[in-house]
C-alpha cells in the first residue's frame, strides 16, 4: 500500500514570527486520519523569523530530531547543553524522563528553516541525552545516507527508538533504493525539489506513506532533498 499526501493537505499555522506546516496532528491542528505513521509522531516544517524562537518549555518520553535546512538554531537545555545548530547538522535530543529547552534564531536578518521530527521511544523514563552531528552534501548526494538509528551505525545519531532515518540528495539520473523488512512501514518526506517515489511524482512538502512495500525506489530527481524513514509498525 502506498498513499500520497500532498504538501497543501498538511496542517498550517501562522503565528507571525513562526510559520509551520504539520504533517501529523499537532497543537491546534487535529486530524484523526493523520495521527502519525508507525512510531513516527511529528514532522513539523518551521520557519522562524529573525530574533525569534521558542522559550523554555518541556518534553518527556520522545526522541526529537531537528534537521536544519537554512540558517541556524540556538539550543539551550536543562542538561547543560548550549549549542548552535547550522544548516546541514542534525540534532538528537532524547527527552526521556523529562528535559526543558529553548530554541532561538538569533540572526538579525535571516530566517531559520528546519524540520522537527518526533519518534516514540522504545521505553519511557529513560535518562535524557543529547547528540549532534554533521552530514555533508557529498555524503548524501546520489544515495541515502543513514543519519539516525537505534544502533548509531555509520556515524548516525543514536535514537532510543526502533526506527532508521536516511537523507538523500538526488538529481537527474541518480537513483536510490531502500529495502524494507516485512510488516514494517516506510515514510518518504520530500524536503525540496521533485522526485519519483515508486512511480509516483512528489513535489516539495509531499509525502509517501508506505506499508507492505518491500522496496522504496527513488528516481528522476530534480534538485531533490529527501528523508526516508524505516519504522516500527
Amino acid at each position: 500500500m502506498l498513499n500520497i499526501r500532498k504538501s497543501g493537505e498538511r496542517g498550517y499555522a501562522d503565528h507571525g514570527w513562526l510559520k509551520s506546516f504539520h504533517s501529523f496532528s499537532f497543537a491546534g491542528y487535529y486530524d484523526p486520519q493523520h495521527m502519525g505513521w508507525g512510531n513516527l509522531r511529528v514532522i513539523n516544517e518551521d520557519w522562524i523569523a529573525p530574533g525569534m524562537g521558542f522559550g523554555t518549555h518541556g518534553h518527556r518520553d520522545m526522541e526529537i530530531i531537528t534537521y536544519v535546512l537554512a540558517g541556524s538554531l540556538a539550543h539551550q537545555d536543562s542538561m547543560g547543553n548550549i549549542e548552535s545548530i547550522p544548516a546541514g547538522e542534525v540534532q538528537r535530543m532524547s527527552a526521556g524522563a523529562g528535559v526543558r529547552h529553548s530554541e532561538f534564531n538569533h540572526a538579525k536578518d535571516a530566517t531559520t528553516h528546519l524540520l522537527q521530527i518526533w519518534i516514540e521511544p522504545n521505553a519511557n523514563g529513560l535518562a535524557p541525552s543529547y547528540e549532534q552531528a554533521r552530514f555533508s552534501d557529498e555524503q548524501k548526494r546520489g544515495q541515502l545516507r543513514l543519519i539516525a538509528s537505534e544502533d548509531g551505525a555509520q556515524g548516525a545519531v543514536t535514537i532510543h527508538a526502533d526506527a532508521r532515518l536516511h537523507a538523500g540528495l538526488l538529481d537527474g539520473v541518480q537513483t536510490a533504493q531502500l529495502t524494507v523488512a516485512p510488516r514494517r512501514k516506510a515514510y518518504v518526506h520530500l524536503v525540496r525539489g521533485e522526485l519519483v517515489v515508486n512511480g509516483h511524482t512528489l513535489l516539495a512538502g509531499d509525502a509517501a506513506l508506505m506499508s507492505d512495500e518491500p522496496l522504496v525506489t527513488l528516481r528522476d530527481g530534480k534538485d531533490a532533498e529527501v528523508l526516508v524513514f524505516d519504522l516500527r509498525p
